[in-house]
């Protein structure tokens, strides 16, 4: 049997269907010893979600389950402020149905950091080469690999059970190849989202908090455009962070 995973928190992105869901999930990898969580933190601004239902009715038995009642971004600002090296053994479980978080985070600390730039989140000036993408009128673009419908709980497999052929692609070092070859990006925060046990993906988070370091550095040279992207094998969010 191979080693359990181990982390010191895991944090679910919402406590409605997605987020029960990946929590009873959760539940059951460390029934099954495949998980050590000090933490599971499901973050909710409902106290009544199905999360906090499913906690008042025992659901969670044997898991360290607690509903945070706070707003996601709230939550990610003090989670993410604590600083990389205090965030090695956490992880994110996102929401398919989630904002840009990260992204949003990012942006906020620059601001915060300098109060008289212009911050904003840009158009890409050219696109990743996948099949799919869209770009929305508030600057972010969503790309994927597939041009079909994904079953929401699909593990991204070796297999594509879409094709029945070999999962050949993956965003992450697409987008970092991108990257290196675009002259007008200083930069990337990319953030893959990988499926660890009993079919939830999550995100490690220290990277995360990394990247607000790195801004930091680009930005202190002067104007910087960095791709910030929350992406997994085959489907990514993706903005520019536009530092004037």
């Amino acid at each position: 049997m191979p080693a359990p995973l181990r982390f010191d928190r895991v944090v679910v992105i919402g406590g409605g269907c997605y987020g029960s869901w990946y929590t009873q999930q959760l539940t059951r990898a460390i029934a099954r010893r495949a998980l050590i969580a000090g933490e599971i933190l499901v973050v909710d601004r409902n106290a009544d979600c199905q999360v906090g239902e499913r906690l008042r009715q025992g659901a969670y038995a044997g898991a360290p389950v607690r509903l945070v009642v706070a707003s996601w971004e709230a939550f990610l600002a003090a989670w993410l402020a604590e600083g990389p090296a205090s965030l090695l053994h956490d992880a994110l479980v996102p929401s398919p149905l989630m904002p840009h978080l990260c992204l949003d985070w990012l942006v906020t600390r620059a601001r915060d950091r300098w109060p008289s730039r212009q911050i904003s989140v840009q158009p890409l000036a050219t696109v990743p080469p996948t099949p799919w993408q869209r770009a929305s009128p508030d600057g972010r673009h969503y790309v994927s690999f597939a041009t079909w419908m994904c079953p929401v709980n699909c593990i991204e497999p070796a297999k594509c059970p879409a094709t029945r052929g070999p999962r050949d692609w993956s965003l992450p070092p697409t987008l970092r190849a991108f990257v290196a070859a675009d002259p007008d990006l200083d930069g990337a925060g990319i953030f893959p989202c990988v499926h660890r046990t009993f079919g939830v993906g999550m995100i490690d988070v220290a990277p995360i908090a990394e990247a607000d370091r790195q801004v930091a550095s680009w930005g202190a040279d002067g104007p910087c455009r960095v791709l910030v992207g929350t992406v997994s094998h085959c489907h990514g969010a993706l903005g520019v962070l536009a530092i004037e």
